[in-house]
């Protein structure tokens, strides 16, 4: 069995080649500049993981991993044209360096080449591991409009925020860890299992990642904190706020999210902890987390063998366990 950190390396070293032509660079070039900035390459680590999990890793589990990150970076290149956003991990977005029109083009035809390596996949699995992809696919379109719609409201309950979280974020590497799965031969039950336990993990992982953006250390998280309050991001935390306030302190709340005090983050993380947001936040990431171990547990398999998916929960979730 392998560790995430040795099947991550396993597919770089795959996937670090040029996956487009070499004609039309001005379509296909600023595609392959997005892949070259990096990235943990979880999902198709997890694809990796999930096949290992039942079996020997088969030449279609790379031919998946490689399509799930694709589509993954198809899908960072349309997100930051909508976020405007003009980095990406500390480099120039695809849309800010080559232009709108070309990045939704590169982004497209990524897509594309997503399912030609779908394609490769042995005749008798490709049925379903298409069927689980496309619903996947339109599942994290559904959640990024959700994301834009949850913008232009002033309140989101908590329920509507973890669907929409699951959606946009969780069903890739929920997916991701089925389709190994189904590589590997597993029965329909482990698959599901393995299908929670990557959705609830993923769940887990925003809940940290909206608790670092607030509370996290920036010589540790690698950033100044507050950014989601800055831009009035609905979060965990601020529903939790919303939904928990004294009528006093949502009054405040309420022209904090309005105004645009320089105290603004202080502000914020003062009525944050006068609500209990953080041990709040830490539980409910616990929750998360124990549910995504309890299916892991449930797969029917050694335990040795689950180790290495373990550790995978431990890292995302900066845990020593």
């Amino acid at each position: 069995m392998h560790t995430f950190s040795a099947l991550s390396a396993l597919f770089e070293e795959r996937f670090s080649q040029r996956h487009f032509p070499d004609h039309t660079a001005t379509l296909y070039d600023p595609a392959q500049y997005i892949l070259g900035l990096g990235g943990k390459r979880v999902r198709p680590a997890a694809v990796l993981m999930g096949n290992e999990l039942f079996g020997d890793i088969s030449e279609d589990a790379y031919q998946v991993a490689t399509a799930i990150e694709l589509f993954h970076n198809f899908s960072l290149i349309h997100d930051d044209i909508m976020d405007k956003a003009p980095l990406r991990r500390g480099m120039q977005t695809v849309h800010n360096r080559y232009g709108e029109s070309t990045a939704l083009l590169a982004g497209d035809v990524m897509l594309v080449v997503a399912y030609q390596y779908l394609q490769k996949t042995s005749p008798a699995l490709l049925p379903s591991l298409l069927k689980l992809f496309n619903e996947t696919a339109k599942g994290v379109c559904e959640g990024q409009q959700l994301d834009m719609d949850f913008e232009r409201r002033a309140t989101v309950t908590l329920d509507e925020y973890v669907g929409m979280i699951t959606l946009k974020t969780s069903v890739l590497l929920a997916a991701s860890m089925q389709m190994g799965a189904m590589l590997g031969g597993a029965g329909e039950g482990n698959q599901q299992h393995l299908y929670e336990f990557g959705k609830h993990l993923g769940i887990a992982f925003q809940v940290q990642d909206d608790y670092l953006d607030a509370f996290g250390d920036p010589a540790v998280f690698g950033k100044q904190p507050g950014g989601d309050i800055l831009a009035n991001k609905k979060t965990f935390l601020l529903i939790h706020t919303q939904e928990t306030a004294s009528p006093a302190q949502r009054q405040e709340l309420d022209d904090l999210l309005a105004g645009n005090d320089p105290q603004k983050v202080e502000k914020m993380l003062s009525l944050y902890r006068a609500c209990g947001v953080e041990a709040w936040a830490v539980a409910l990431k616990e929750k998360y987390y124990t549910t995504a171990m309890q299916h892991l547990e449930d797969v029917a398999v050694l335990s040795g063998r689950k180790q290495p998916l373990a550790e995978l929960a431990g890292y995302l979730l900066q845990r020593d366990k």
